[in-house]
This record gives C-alpha cells, structure tokens and sequence, in this order.
C-alpha cells in the first residue's frame, strides 16, 4: 500500500510547527512493511507508548549517524522526529466524465500515463516525481478534459522548488481549467519573491486573489476543493489538517464544465533548474508521529540498512524529571498570551537543611543566593516548614536584631542587568511573618541608582520602597497587613501601569518608578539592613514587554490549593503544558472536579494517569501531531449505530485470528475506594459474589468528595460484575476494503459492529470499541489487529429511550 515516511531532520519535537519534513518513502522495506503499535490491551488497561518501526535502505550511507557526507548529517541521531501516514488514490471507476479526486497519479512508474496526459517541454517522470525543467521554454503536463470539479477536490504536494537563479521573470503553476480560456484556478509559485498565489481567475486575472510568502513547512501540500456551493484552495504542512487560502461562491463553470488539470513552469533568462511535484490525489491518513530510538546500520554482505523503532509522544512524557510543586511548575511554565515573558531568576528556596546557599533553577544563569552575615549572632535555617500545598521546604530567618543576623544576596549577572534594563521588572514572594519595620528582599543596580524593596511597615502592611535617582526611597504603603504569622503571596507587576496583588488580589496603590540596570538581589533584609524575620519561598524575577498580572490568582491557587476542584479536562492541559507539550486537548464532556496535586515528587506521567483512572478516562498521544489527547468516559456512552466508523462481515475478517472470549480476566465485584482525606467505602455485587466468588479491586482516587468516589466505584461494579461474552481481537486486511478509509479512521474509541457472524456466536452481530491496534502496512497489504471491548459495557440509563431505557436490562446510571 501507498505510504509517506518523513523524518524531521534537525527538528525540535515540542515545537514540531517548525520542522522541515524531509520524504524518505522510497527507503522504506515495503517487503518487510511498516508496523505500528497503538492504545491499549483492553479498556481496563492504560493505554501504552504507541511504536512504529520499519527497515530503510541505507545502500548510500546517508542514514548512518556521525557520516559527514550524508546530506542529512549531522541529524541523523536518535531522537529525530518521523512521522507516517497512509495514502489512498481513490480508484478511477466506471466510465468518465469522473469526479477530480480520481485524477491521481503517485509518478512511480518513470513513464507518463499517456492515457491521462500529454506533455511538452521535457516534463517527466523522475525518480517518483513528476519533474518539470525551468527554462526558457513552457514545460507542460496536462490531463485530458474528463474531470468535475463539483463536489471534489483534489491535493498535490510541492516537493522541489526553483530558485530564483538570476531571471528576469519565473513561474510555476498548477491550474484546474474550464471550458473558456482564462477562466480557472491557479496555484502559482515565483521564485524571485518566493510568493505563492492562489487565485480564481476569470480572464487570468483574480483581484481578491490571496498572496503570501511560501513555507515549506506550512505549504507543503495545496489543494483545490467544492463543497456545498463554495470553492476553496488550501495549504497544508502533512495533506491532513487544511488552511484555507481563498475561497469564493462557486462559479458556474464549476458545476457545468467537465475540467483539466495541467502543471506549467517556465523562466526567462537566469540558470536553469526543476520543479518537482508528487502524490497527486492522494488522501492522507495519518499513522504516526514520534520519536526515532535508534539508527542501527546493518550489512547483508554489502548491502547496507537500518531497521529502526520509534516512539510516540510518551517517549518525551516519560522522560521527564520528576515534577516540582504545582506553585513551581506554574512560576516555571506559566504565562500569558501575547506578551514575551523571561524567567530571569527563580529561587524555591527550598534547599535542605545545612546549606550555605540557594540555587537559581530558572535556567537563565542568574548567581546563588549566598548567606551573608551581619554583625554578629542570628540563624538562618534551610529545610523548614513551608507552604502544605507545596510538599516543599522553606528558609527561615532568625537574626538577633533587626542590624544583626544573616540574609542572603546573589550577583544576578550582566544578562539579567541587560534584561532589567531593556524590559519591566516583575517580583513574587511568599513570606510568613509576625515581625514589623523590617525588609523582606530588595534589588539595586550597581551605582544604586535604581532601587526596589519590598518591605514591612510598623503596623505590618507590606510598602515598596524605590528610586530612579539615587535619591531616597520613596515609600508606598499598600496599607494590607501582611505580618500575622500566616503564608502571603506578593506579586508586583512592574510593567505600566504597575500592580501589586496579595493573595491573589489587586491592591490599588500608586506604584513605584521604572528600577532599570538592576543587578543584586537581598533576601532576608536589604543591604545589610532591617533584617528580616520569618520564612521566605519561591522568590522568582521576571521581565516582560506587557502585563502579567493575571498571572497572580493562578499562583495564589497553586500555593494555597494545589488548583483544587478545577475539572480534569483543563488539569489534563496544565499537567501537559508542565511538561512542554503545546497542544493538548480534552474530548467529550464529562470532566469532574480533581483534587490538590499540588505537592512536589511524582512524574507527569503519573499525574497524568491519575486524573485518567479517577474519571474512568483515556489519554493517548495523537498519532497526527505532537499532541496529548484526553477523552472523558461520557465519549463512550450508549453507542449510536449512525455513528459507527463503519461495520464490516465476519466474512470479511482474518477469521483465523477471531475469538469470543467468556473468562473472568475483567470480572470486578467489590470495589474498595478511598480519596486524599476522605473516608474509605465499599461497593459490592452481591450475586457476583455469590455465584463466582469475590474478585475485589482497590481504588484510591484524587476525587474532591466521597459521593464521587462511591460514584466511581458503583459505576466499576456494576460494569464488570459479570461481563459478557465479548470479541477481543478484530483482525481486518483493509486493503482490500471498499471502506478501506473509514477503516483507517478507526481509533481509540471508535466502535463498529461486526455482522453476520458464525451461528455459533451468542448474537449475530457485535459491536466492538477499539482499545489499541497493532497494524502492519506493506506493498499491497494493510493488515490492521483491532483490539477490542463490548461497548455494551459503557451503555447507561436513558429516560424513555427505547434501546437504553428498558427497566432490568439497561439500568445502569451514568457517573
């Protein structure tokens, strides 16, 4: 079968919108095939990182890592992003006029389909392409006029592009013609402005037409489209997700004219070279997207490959160091939207006990905190009691007097002055006092010039102190009381208009001047002064080119409630953005209120799998982008048969892979739950018990109530506490399938029924939820293993609905 392997060469997986995808397709063993590994075992089991692998011909060297004289070098290593779609060519069929997504052509043959082109000016097949000279004279491809646009489309990828080669003038155009000359759509390139054009032209001219610079990562593919009285002309960075470029109502000519197709370059003067074009009329479907593990170069005597494996997006999850705090992954990877935010300097201060000094874990290179004294006596204590959400320790400052003790100060570094200098500064603490007339922290230019402290008054309310000048502090008194021995938040937003917020609350106040240059920071006093008294986190400085203050309620909850009661879809895409991931997304609509993750040590992935188990849902990496996916439980209730993806014959099976499994290896019938805090409860079937003895399973979940947690636990019993006779494993050679494209849009929770099956089977027909899939695609085969579960499983109660309302028999209520 048609297959697109591209490797993403030098590209960086968690900004996968700026990889080059480079075409290896006509490496890959399609002997030996393409097999990809995905979902889980069944819908009791965590879905596990999806796998590709395949063998690639390396006759060249150009896959061997560390070779200088690849062209790939030196980016052939592991880790390489790759991705893997499927294509179809919709057959021609019957006789024409045919509808245009039949005119395909993947150009592998090297000779031109005479039946379908005529050619002039040397353009040809070459190498799977179809290759087209840029010269003086007009090189054409053209199909014959046996098409309709109406209702069709048709997509092309542009894979080689000319350069401007000194010209005076240079153009290379797909169009879709009508009857009357002039009257078409047209993709054109010019490589001496490097702009696509895409235009619906009456008279070759079009003044709505849409012109932009070309990408080759954004407009690797085009395509002409009708639908529903509109035609649109698209781009695309894989032949799957589409951007629309220009669309107009659709002209007449469309629905009455049978069209043609032509490919035309031509350039006048200049050097000459090619434009090169493939995959015509191929429909994409994507299979994969990951990781490559390795690039093992073997030898059957002298011919050379490589037999590689990849891994999805769990492969970049798991790799991932345990997770700090909430409160410190959000200071680490939270900010907002249109405004350039750097983490210049961030201390946890959560160092343990015996340090002399605390880290700067920003990544910006800004100096340690070290422990300074003043006078003589006093203490300062790593390792204590810190904010409960946090699981994370705290300083503590005890000096003798308010001139006599110790604090910390740090040399920020020439980049965090330039930084201060070029854009606002903003500061946050959390601070825990009883102690007045003291200074928390401060930072100072070099010369002083520029100052700012954050200081505590006689009645207890927190000021900002600072000058532009040199001259003396100006003091502005918040007037909210922050000395009365509970944990504070402090956020000041030094970009204009300047805000302060405590506890995640605005303070109005008139705010301090800008503080540019600043260079060193005091923790615990300033400058040896008004030594502070009480314990200090999480201090963090971070400089912005706009307002960041909506920021502040988010750390106030990140600190106080580990966030809390938020719904699990939007903890899904926080724990996700945590680890770097852009683009993660919840699907359905059931999404409950999750506990506090809020303290340091466990992996993403595991906090992940938690907010999965406790809702009963399904996380997954897209086999179509860099992307998380998490669907609730309420996305597999009671099954709509005008929704299935598609249904199929036992006839058409691999019939010796099928079985109708009846065992007890799902069977739950005592459910022991519990919550973080809350009580432990118990939910039993007693006629499971009774009649094949207890199968108990233990839930402990990050539910905000004990009524949701008898809720999971109900909803888990009443499932499985006798499970029906059921398909596990449908093996399916799609290849030869008429819907062999609804076939390939079968994943993770899609269903579809299997009919007309053997006499012997406990009903004739069964619907199936997917769970996983193993699927191997080779030259002429795409045999996919669906592994399955009985979607009866996931039916609830409907009121008066004749298929699932029907009192004993569907009665089970939804959670």
């Amino acid at each position: 079968m048609p297959i697109l392997v591209e490797a993403g060469w030098g590209g960086l997986v968690q900004y996968p919108w700026t990889i080059t995808w480079t075409d290896l397709s006509d490496r890959v063993d399609m002997i030996q095939g393409v097999t990809v590994t995905r979902g889980a075992s069944d819908e009791l089991s965590e879905t596990q990182p999806g796998s590709c692998s395949m063998t690639l011909d390396n006759q060249d060297g150009a896959l061997t890592p560390g070779n200088p004289n690849s062209p790939y070098s030196p980016w052939v290593r592991r880790n390489a992003p790759i991705r893997v779609a499927a294509l179809h060519y919709p057959p021609r069929t019957g006789a024409g006029p045919w509808p245009i997504e039949q005119l395909t052509d993947d150009f592998d043959t090297g000779v031109v389909d005479t039946a379908v082109w005529t050619t002039a000016g040397g353009s040809t097949e070459v190498g799977g392409r179809l290759r087209q000279p840029m010269t003086g004279t007009v090189a054409r491809h053209t199909s014959t006029r046996s098409y309709s646009l109406a209702g069709s489309s048709l997509a092309v990828k542009l894979c080689t592009l000319p350069a401007a080669g000194g010209s005076s003038s240079a153009s290379a155009s797909w169009y879709v013609y009508s009857n009357t000359s002039g009257t078409r759509l047209r993709w054109s390139y010019n490589p001496l402005t490097n702009q696509l054009r895409a235009g619906i032209e009456v008279g070759g001219t079009d003044g709505g037409a849409a012109t932009f610079t070309y990408s080759p990562i954004s407009h690797a593919w085009l395509r002409v489209r009708e639908d529903a009285g509109t035609v649109y002309m698209e781009t695309s960075s894989d032949g799957w997700y589409w951007t629309v470029r220009r669309s107009a109502a659709t002209p007449a000519w469309v629905t009455t004219d049978l069209v043609q197709v032509e490919f035309a370059a031509t350039r006048s003067g200049g050097v000459a070279d090619v434009i090169e074009w493939d995959y015509l009329g191929a429909v994409v479907r994507p299979r994969f997207w990951g990781l490559v593990n390795e690039w093992p170069v073997s030898w059957a005597g002298l011919q050379s490959s490589v037999s590689i494996s990849a891994t999805d997006l769990f492969k970049w999850l798991n790799k991932q160091p345990s997770m700090r705090s909430m409160l410190a992954e959000e200071i680490l990877h939270t900010s907002v939207p249109g405004v350039t935010t750097t983490l210049s300097a961030y201390y946890p201060l959560s160092e343990p006990a015996g340090v002399t000094a605390a880290g700067d874990i920003s990544g910006a290179g800004a100096g340690a905190l070290a422990v300074t004294q003043v006078g003589a006596g006093g203490s300062l204590e790593f390792g204590t009691e810190s904010l409960p959400e946090t699981g994370e320790t705290s300083v503590t400052f005890t000096p003798v007097s308010a001139s006599a003790g110790l604090y910390l100060t740090a040399n920020l570094g020439a980049r965090f002055q330039d930084t201060s200098t070029a854009n606002a500064t903003n500061v946050e603490f959390w601070v825990k006092t009883t102690t007045v007339s003291r200074a928390i922290l401060g930072l100072a230019s070099s010369n002083l010039d520029c100052q700012i402290a954050f200081t505590i008054s006689a009645s207890g309310t927190l000021q900002i102190e600072s000058t532009d000048s040199g001259d003396p502090l100006v003091v502005v008194d918040s007037l909210r009381p922050v000395a009365d021995g509970q944990w504070h938040h402090i956020f000041f937003d030094g970009y204009a208009p300047k805000r302060l917020w405590i506890d995640g609350v605005a303070t109005v106040v008139s705010l301090a001047p800008d503080v540019p240059g600043l260079r060193t920071l005091h923790v615990g006093g300033y400058r040896g002064a008004r030594l502070f008294s009480g314990q200090l986190a999480h201090v963090a400085v971070t400089h912005s080119d706009g307002d960041i203050s909506a920021l502040a309620p988010g750390r106030w909850a990140a600190g106080t409630t580990g966030f809390t009661g938020e719904t699990a879809d939007l903890r899904v895409v926080r724990l996700a953005r945590y680890a770097g991931i852009s683009q993660a997304y919840a699907i359905g609509s059931t999404h409950d209120p999750i506990a506090s993750q809020g303290p340091a040590g466990s992996t993403v992935v595991a906090r992940l799998r938690e907010v999965e188990s406790t809702e009963s849902g399904k996380l997954y990496a897209d086999r179509d982008y860099f992307g998380l996916a998490y669907q609730s439980r309420d996305l597999r209730y009671n099954p709509d048969p005008s929704t299935e993806v598609f249904t199929i014959s036992y006839a058409d099976l691999e019939t010796n892979g099928v079985e109708l499994a009846d065992d007890d290896q799902k069977l739950i019938n005592q459910v022991q739950a519990s919550r973080p805090g809350g009580a432990t409860q118990s939910v039993q079937a007693a006629s499971s018990v009774l009649a094949f003895g207890p199968y108990e399973q233990s839930l402990n979940l990050i539910k905000t109530s004990d009524n949701s947690v008898l809720d999971a636990a109900y909803w888990l019993v009443s499932r499985y506490a006798n499970p029906q006779p059921e398909l596990r494993e449908v093996p399916i050679e799609a290849a030869t399938m008429a819907n062999y494209l609804d076939i390939l849009d079968s994943d993770i929770s899609s269903y579809f029924t299997v009919f007309d099956l053997p006499p012997q089977a406990s009903a004739p027909e069964l619907r199936v939820t997917v769970e996983g899939y193993t699927e191997t695609i080779k030259e002429g085969s795409h045999v996919i293993q669906f592994r399955t579960s009985a979607s009866y499983t996931d039916s609830v109660w409907v009121l008066g609905d004749p298929v699932y309302g029907v009192l004993d028999s569907t009665t089970r209520l939804a959670y």
